[in-house]
């Protein structure tokens, strides 16, 4: 089947894209083949010559993996979107004279099951064989299948909620959808942000109040001094399914919660986990999560205006050879294209991310004064969820949301001799 010059080009594209993810990945891991044995300044102390071995194995092990993965994903989309079966599908749902609305939410959720279908055994493969291999995985095969359909049931819900009243409004709203889809987005992810800590988060884990009534109360006692309320510190049961360490915080606006995983409790000392949450501190301070936000909130308008106008008439359909000009294909067919041409933006979004981390780990040093402590902590989780301390500087620009661990444990510790500190009360500004 001979394909329009267009959609030829549209393949290349796509094409393009994988290739340089694949290119990427593999300079990544030849880099890693070539420098992974070299012991960082400062890691010492804390990771030998056996645990370098092994976060070089296990970043190779995850490289090797994610290339699999993404050449047979790179197969099934083509073969759908250019091998004739998204005009199958379309032509399957649009002979059962449901509404427009109907038929979209339909679509969709078929395409949602059959992807979750697909990777079902990718996940098991990570969770059981890969992770297991590196002393990560904790879980077991009947925890792994409650997660999987509590995941389902969970992700339906949302997922129907949201297209019935994105198509809704697409068909109540011939002219202004795109605006009303995007305010619909917009309220839809606030309303996530409160009420998932509260509702979702608790059917996966267990979340209890520490007991180190003196942790909790110094780290009340700091997050006050930077006009941040914290009601409540909890722990969540991390280790029933893994041996990975984190920490955040959940909730809008001044007041907090703070969620330590167990795992991070058991392997860290107080001052460490000061300087961990200090640093999410200064994300909140220094607005970053409003400023992400806000950004993308930004680029989701632009695109649903580009959607309303790619999708008012029928280039798209005919250019993909579908028999029937349904919306919800179109829309389907809009969202792939505008990942293409959003790809250019990555770096960006990586590079404005990074930039925040830098300044959330500066706001730390100077909160607590500690940066020995916030370096030996992130040198831990480092070593706990075996990093990789060697990352290409070409991969790392279009995939790290963090600056590498290294270079964040070096301008750290460069504090400690260059006085990077401020007065709380310049903080508090």
């Amino acid at each position: 089947m001979l394909l329009e010059p267009q959609l030829i080009v549209i393949l290349i594209l796509y094409l393009a894209v994988e290739a340089v993810e694949q290119f990427l990945l593999m300079l990544n891991l030849k880099h890693l083949s070539r420098h992974g044995a070299e012991m960082p300044p400062g890691f010492k102390a804390h990771v030998d010559a056996a645990i370098l071995s092994k976060m070089r194995d296990y970043t190779v092990a995850r490289g090797r993996f994610g290339r699999i993965e993404a050449v047979l994903s790179t197969g099934i989309t083509i073969l759908f979107l250019f091998g004739g079966l998204l005009n199958w599908l379309n032509n399957l749902i649009a002979t059962r004279g449901w509404t427009p609305v109907i038929s979209g939410v339909v679509f969709f959720m078929i395409l949602i099951y059959t992807n979750t279908l697909l990777k079902i055994p990718f996940s098991i493969y990570s969770t059981f064989s890969l992770e297991k291999r590196f002393g990560f995985t904790n879980e077991t095969l009947s925890l792994w299948v409650q997660d999987l359909l509590k995941s389902l049931f969970v992700n339906t819900l949302l997922a129907v909620f949201l297209l019935y009243g994105i198509l809704w409004l697409v068909m109540a709203l011939p002219d202004m959808w795109w605006l009303a889809g995007w305010v619909f987005i917009l309220f839809f992810t606030i309303f996530l942000l409160y009420v998932s800590p509260y509702v979702i988060e608790p059917l996966f884990n267990k979340f209890s109040p520490i007991e180190d009534a003196a942790l909790e109360e110094r780290i009340k006692q700091i997050m006050s001094r930077i006009g941040l309320k914290i009601n409540r510190v909890f722990s969540m049961d991390a280790s029933k399914r893994t041996s990975h360490s984190n920490a955040y915080f959940t909730g809008i606006g001044h007041v907090k919660r703070i969620v330590l995983f167990d795992t991070l409790l058991s392997n860290h000392s107080d001052d460490e986990i000061i300087t961990i949450l200090a640093h999410e501190a200064g994300h909140w301070k220094k607005k970053h999560v409003f400023k992400m936000l806000a950004f993308s909130q930004v680029v989701a308008l632009i695109g649903f205006y580009a959607a309303y106008r790619l999708t008012a008439g029928d280039f798209l359909t005919v250019l993909f050879r579908l028999d029937i000009p349904s919306m919800h294909a179109k829309l389907l067919l809009v969202s792939f294209i505008g990942t293409l041409v959003l790809f250019p933006l990555k770096p960006l979004w990586a590079y404005l991310s990074r930039r925040h981390e830098i300044e959330a780990d500066n706001f730390a040093v100077q909160l607590t004064q500690m940066p020995v402590p916030m370096a030996n902590a992130l040198i831990k989780l480092g070593k706990d969820n075996l990093a990789n301390l060697h990352p290409h500087p070409w991969f790392a620009a279009l995939h790290y949301s963090h600056p590498p661990l290294t270079q964040r444990v070096q301008r750290i510790l460069a504090a400690k001799d260059n006085g990077l500190h401020e007065s709380v009360l310049s903080l508090k500004k």
